[in-house]
């Protein structure tokens, strides 16, 4: 069966690709068409009109297309965001950013909204103290970054937290540290494709968590630093520093992609403080998830 699966072209996705190379999804009979999108407004009206049948990004995302009435799913983890605050070199502080642009993918989900928590942890508010502009996915968003002196600031995931440091961007601090336990990737889906094609999903859950453990195994560091560096074509040090980010215990990639329900109780207390959804109270994580699927694949899921 061919399953088309959508993902912002960062290395987050790299559990996704050693499953592709070592043919673990082959394997389960799935062939695995890879589509890299722009930003994920684009990404959630293709998942709900069925352009692509997976999709993995912040799961924030999930929750927004579910509330503006879309019927999709969360159906597994995948890593706490690994996202770095970068700002540019002229910037030292949080206060430096007064004035300034903070550039975001779109302005209500994720990493957009943690970025907002941050600075209002710093005593910065949106519109009162910066402005936010739109810069697209993690890779343009970085490129504008350096490209723009008017984009201060903004969040930046690997392999580009790293390869942006070389064109004199600098972090002030991981989003982990400055914010804790975040969900941030994970796999979704439209409910009643998952209902229609429960075996086909499960097989692929099972593919990944097999393809997560396999990043994560010491023994393939070289392997899977080359498979970075001929993927996102990085310098050798920007490789190795996002393999050990990806690997780095809480704020990398989740052990056999499992949910954090710490983290996705983080995601959902930020959305309704920044953008007063439920009435500035965090909804019950349940209408979000479904793991029942991801519980059968990790049954099936082989150690390697």
């Amino acid at each position: 069966m061919k399953l088309r699966v959508n993902i912002f072209n960062t290395s987050s996705n790299l559990p996704l690709l050693a499953g592709v190379a070592k043919g673990f999804f082959a394997q389960r009979e799935l062939t695995i068409e890879i589509q890299n999108t722009p930003n994920s407004d684009e990404q959630r009206a293709g998942l709900a009109d069925g352009n692509f049948e997976i999709a993995h990004a912040a799961v924030d995302n999930a929750v927004a297309m579910i509330e503006s009435g879309k019927d999709a799913l969360i159906v597994s983890g995948g890593d706490a965001g690994m996202n770095d605050f970068m700002v540019r070199a002229e910037i030292h502080t949080m206060a430096d950013l007064r004035g300034k642009l903070l550039a975001v993918d779109a302005p209500n989900t994720a990493y957009a909204l943690a970025a907002k928590k941050i600075l209002k942890l710093n005593g910065l508010l949106e519109n009162r103290d910066y402005s936010v502009k739109l810069a697209g996915g993690t890779g343009p968003r970085s490129a504008a970054m350096v490209a723009d002196p008017q984009l201060a600031a903004g969040m930046v995931n690997p392999p580009f937290s790293f390869s942006v440091r070389e064109k004199g961007l600098k972090s002030l601090g991981t989003q982990f540290d400055l914010l804790g336990p975040y969900q941030a990737t994970g796999a979704f889906v439209m409910r009643q494709w998952a209902k229609a094609n429960a075996g086909a999903l499960e097989g692929y859950l099972a593919a990944y968590i097999e393809g997560q453990r396999h990043v994560m195994n010491p023994a393939h560091r070289g392997e899977m630093i080359a498979l970075l560096t001929s993927s996102f074509k990085l310098s050798p040090q920007a490789a190795e520093g996002t393999y050990e980010a990806l690997v780095k215990p809480g704020s990398g990639l989740a052990v056999d992609a499992r949910f954090s329900d710490e983290g996705f109780k983080t995601v959902l207390a930020i959305r309704a403080e920044m953008e007063g959804m439920w009435g500035g109270t965090p909804p019950a994580p349940d209408k979000y998830i479904d793991l029942s699927y991801y519980g059968r694949a990790i049954k099936a899921a082989h150690a390697h």
